[in-house]
Parts: C-alpha cells; sequence; structure tokens
C-alpha cells in the first residue's frame, strides 16, 4: 500500500483574551466545551506574550477577544493569539471579535485620513484568520473589508425581545438617532410589530468627534414611548440629547438600547441623567460596576455567539438564525 488513509476529525477548540473572560465563559457553557489554557502576560514594557497550554494542531479553533478599552492592547493580543495558532498548525481559525475595533473609521471624511476599519481586517488577515464572527457593524460595508467570510450577526432579536416582554402594553415609537440608521429603524419596527417610526435630524461636525447636535424629530412620537436604537453609545452624549429632544416633542417616555456599550469619560452620568426610563446594553462589551447605574440593563448575547459557533463548526447555515434576514 503506498498510501495511507484515515478519517478527518473535527476538533472544535475556544480561545480567549484577557479582555472580556466572563463572556467567553458564558460562550464556552453553552458550547458545552471549556476554555484552551494559556498563558497570557504582559512584558515591563508592555509586550504581549501567549503560549497555549495544549496541542492545538488540526483544530477548529475560535478565538474570542472584546476590542474594549485600552482598545489597542485588546486588538493586539487578539493578533497574537491568532499568530500562535497559525504557528501552532490550527486548521481554521475564526476571529470572534463581539465588536470591531475602529469600526467607525470605514470611510474618509477628507483627504489624507486613514480607514482604520480595512486595516483592522487587514490585520488579521495576515495574522492567520481564516474567517470572522462580529456582531452589529457600525456599517455594513465592513463585512467586504476582510477577505474571507464575514459571519455578521444581529443583537436585534436580543434585545427586542427584552422590549416586547416587557412594555407590551405600551404605544411604542422606534426612534433612528439619526437619517443613517433609519434601515436598522425599519426592522426593528418590523420585529416589534410594525411600530411607527421617526428619526432625529442632527448634525455633526467630522472634525470634531464624539460631538453632535440634535436638532429636531423627523415623525410622529407624541404620546408614545420611544425606543432610540444604535449599534453603540460611547461618550452618551448624542443619545442624552435625543432623549432631551423627544421629551420635548411629547413623548411619554423613553428606552434607549443599543448594542455595544462603549461607555467612554462621561457617558455613564449622562445616560443615567439623560431622563431615559431604561438604557439597555448587551455584555459585547465589559460594563464594570463602576459605569452601571439603576436604570441600565445588561442583557447576555453569549447564547447568539455559541449559536453561531456551532453553526460555523457544522457546517450549517448563520442565516438560519435571523429567519433568513442576516
Amino acid at each position: 500500500m503506498s498510501a495511507m488513509s484515515a478519517t478527518p476529525k473535527k476538533n472544535l477548540m475556544l480561545f480567549s483574551g484577557r479582555a472580556h473572560p466572563e463572556l467567553a465563559e458564558e460562550v464556552a457553557k453553552h458550547l458545552d466545551v471549556t476554555i484552551t489554557p494559556q498563558s497570557t502576560y504582559s512584558f515591563a514594557n508592555g509586550e504581549i506574550f501567549v503560549r497555549f497550554e495544549e496541542s492545538v494542531r488540526g483544530c477548529d479553533a475560535f478565538v474570542i477577544q472584546a476590542h474594549s478599552a485600552p482598545i489597542n492592547d485588546a486588538i493586539m493580543e487578539h493578533l497574537i493569539m491568532v499568530d500562535a495558532l497559525k504557528r501552532a498548525s490550527a486548521k481554521r481559525i475564526t476571529v470572534v471579535m463581539p465588536f470591531w475595533g475602529y469600526s467607525r473609521q470605514d470611510k474618509k471624511h477628507r483627504g489624507r485620513e486613514p480607514i482604520s476599519a480595512r486595516l483592522v481586517a487587514d490585520l488579521f488577515k495576515t495574522a492567520g484568520a481564516d474567517r470572522i464572527m462580529t456582531v452589529d457593524l457600525h456599517t455594513s460595508q465592513i463585512q467586504g473589508f476582510f477577505d474571507g467570510p464575514v459571519d455578521h450577526l444581529f443583537a436585534l432579536p436580543v434585545l427586542a425581545e427584552h422590549i416586547r416582554e416587557t412594555y407590551a402594553d405600551h404605544e411604542l415609537c422606534v426612534v433612528s438617532p439619526d437619517s443613517g440608521r433609519v434601515r436598522l429603524a425599519e426592522r426593528w419596527a418590523d420585529t416589534l410589530g410594525g411600530t411607527p417610526l421617526a428619526f432625529i435630524h442632527k448634525t455633526r461636525d467630522p472634525r470634531r468627534p464624539n460631538e453632535a447636535v440634535a436638532n429636531r424629530v423627523v415623525g410622529e412620537v407624541e404620546g408614545r414611548l420611544c425606543v432610540v436604537i444604535d449599534d453603540m453609545i460611547d461618550t452618551g452624549g448624542t443619545v442624552a440629547k435625543a432623549v432631551e429632544v423627544l421629551l420635548r416633542a411629547g413623548a411619554s417616555d423613553v428606552i434607549v438600547a443599543a448594542t455595544h456599550g462603549v461607555l467612554s469619560g462621561p457617558a455613564s452620568q449622562r445616560l443615567s441623567e439623560c431622563g431615559a426610563r431604561e438604557v439597555i446594553f448587551t455584555d459585547t462589551l465589559p460594563i464594570p460596576d463602576e459605569k452601571r447605574f439603576p436604570t441600565m440593563r445588561v442583557l447576555p448575547i453569549a447564547a447568539l455567539l455559541a449559536r453561531a459557533i456551532h453553526e460555523v463548526f457544522d457546517d450549517g447555515s448563520v442565516t438560519s438564525l435571523f429567519d433568513g434576514n442576516a
């Protein structure tokens, strides 16, 4: 016999960075696996070292890391983990980044600016990633930045289910914080049973990041419980102003629902004092106790990630998780 034959084996292995280990642990529980042990530490000058304590040869590797502050350290650690897996002969490497770092820099507003979201995609491809899994990109076009499959998951079912259960007896209105989120607001309205739509007309100076002026409400919000939706909240200024404008326009109350709670600087104080009845996030990013406040609700995203990971490992359909609308 001149050749050897063998039945290929598939072996799912889960890996976690240090940015949000709680999320990775929850995903592992849903998958009924354990996180692969590793040694990870930083040298005195900030360099990061990673070594996996088990053989990863031939495995289907899923590497979870939240791109949270300090974001550059989180991304670099993620890249180093991918590089280590590639050099250790992992068969396929899926980068699981619930929040895509630098996703707001997805185009050039003026000359001599970077497109940093594309750079992040290129870095992971060079490091050895075969595919990327992420949740609620800032803009869908970012999927095209990575030269390989991108599983773009949506937190809408998780957030909308909470609102349906909690506010079933209210007349709702879905509000987009700006004209760029109207398509997303339409999906929210359909999910919530065909509620009315509105959006906040606002202006933003590209030379002044994290600053926007909420001008007026376009749509009928008077007497309704308004659900302001967004993909992320960073400093909270835009959302706080939107809540103020909606209440001034006659909304009976306002709920804020966003996937990623970046919550930089004064965000928590602004959100807690803006007048919103409830502020809802998922735990794609870690939200420490000191950034939480009584009206904040953080919903778990681990079950969704675990189902998507299982579909990818089993060569199934990620789109089926969203009724074919992914």
